[in-house]
């Protein structure tokens, strides 16, 4: 696990004999903040930040449920953050040290508001779709100019599959959006929480399992942009991302992203508070930093991710704030879905499936 600690906090533990000073914990997903802002939020409180990274939510969950994370901040997707909620692993937030939440989008807060009533225990850090990556030129190879680059059948039909993995195909490693993506595709409800309707999404990625070259949720950032694969079904920004260290490097990559024509999933990530944080007041202090409008925005230009904070939107890059596939159209917003927890009988099937998915057998 990577592990960001500042060099101030390594400067004070060395400080022989010095009373400890104060220090926050966030865990958060990996390649995703200016690391700059860290250092930024050590030098204007004097509070030590000690910055841990994962790559999926069952990795956060996993600790989140077993309590005693030891981490003061946390950022679970909706979904996630919802069940965990209901598990009692969160504390409420004490809004009255958080006067940057005036500058929260009532946009993206309403949405929220299914996986945490009222946002009584979090703030939306970022938000985006789940959709296609392409390597432009390699995709029209193989598939010619008229490639479906903008719909399911990319990924999900076998006979276009069957040919993208000569070139190459990362898919997320995570089912609570894999499979209501394959249930999109096939026409049903991609929030289905009934064990038959997700049960459907098992043939059409069984279809495709032969020519899927790696299942996880981070390495297709640089596969993309390093030209090693053609095809990642993933995140809006980490796609992005991609597309720019691509062309940092000039080496004749082009990375598209799109947010597939039959709906795509819209997904957000949360900043909460354990229940058992070991410093609430100085997560709180982190919290209001990044509701900060210039803050946020300097987060959403680093990593090409929409975020919650209306504020920021005035300090947004021109190719963060202009581009669709990061701000999506109000008609396109309408045609995103969004979806919510199974209950555990049903995760159990989703987890069974996912596992056989993934071994291909």
């Amino acid at each position: 696990m990577h592990r960001y600690t500042l060099p101030l906090a390594a400067a004070l533990a060395l400080s022989a004999g010095m009373a400890a000073a104060e220090e926050v914990r966030v865990y958060n997903w990996s390649d995703y903040i200016d690391e700059e802002l860290l250092t930024k939020f050590q030098e204007e409180t004097g509070i030590d930040l000690i910055y841990d990274v994962f790559d999926s939510n069952e990795v956060l969950e996993t600790k989140m449920l077993a309590g005693g994370s030891g981490y003061d901040v946390v950022v679970p997707t909706g979904t996630f953050l919802q069940r965990q909620i209901q598990a009692g692993a969160f504390q409420k937030l004490d809004k009255s040290k958080l006067p940057n939440m005036t500058n929260m989008w009532d946009v993206i807060t309403e949405r929220t508001a299914q996986y945490d009533p009222g946002n009584e225990y979090s703030i939306n850090y970022m938000w985006g779709t789940t959709g296609i990556g392409i390597n432009t030129k390699k995709v029209a190879e193989v598939l010619g100019e008229n490639a479906p680059i903008d719909s399911l059948a990319l990924v999900f039909d076998p006979a276009n599959m069957e040919k993208l993995a000569s070139c190459g195909v990362h898919f997320l490693d995570a089912p609570t959006e894999m499979i209501p993506a394959a249930l999109k595709y096939i026409g049903e409800n991609p929030d289905a929480q009934d064990a038959e309707t997700i049960g459907k999404a098992e043939a059409v990625l069984m279809a495709v399992r032969p020519y899927v070259q790696k299942f996880h949720s981070s390495e297709y950032i640089n596969a993309l942009a390093n030209g090693d694969i053609c095809v990642a079904f993933g995140w809006s920004g980490d796609v992005l991302q991609a597309r720019d260290r691509a062309s940092e490097a000039n080496n004749g990559v082009e990375i598209a992203y799109n947010a597939p024509k039959e709906g795509a999933l819209m997904w957000f990530d949360m900043m909460a508070i354990p229940a058992d944080a070991p410093n609430p007041d100085g997560a709180h202090k982190f919290l209001n930093f990044m509701m900060d409008a210039q803050n946020m925005a300097a987060a959403s230009n680093y990593v090409y991710y929409a975020n919650g904070n209306k504020a920021s939107q005035e300090f947004l890059a021109e190719d963060v704030i202009g581009d669709p596939a990061i701000y999506p159209s109000e008609e396109t917003v309408k045609n995103l879905y969004t979806v919510s927890p199974w209950d555990a009988k049903v995760q159990r099937v989703a987890t069974r499936l996912w596992t056989k998915v993934k071994s291909g057998t």
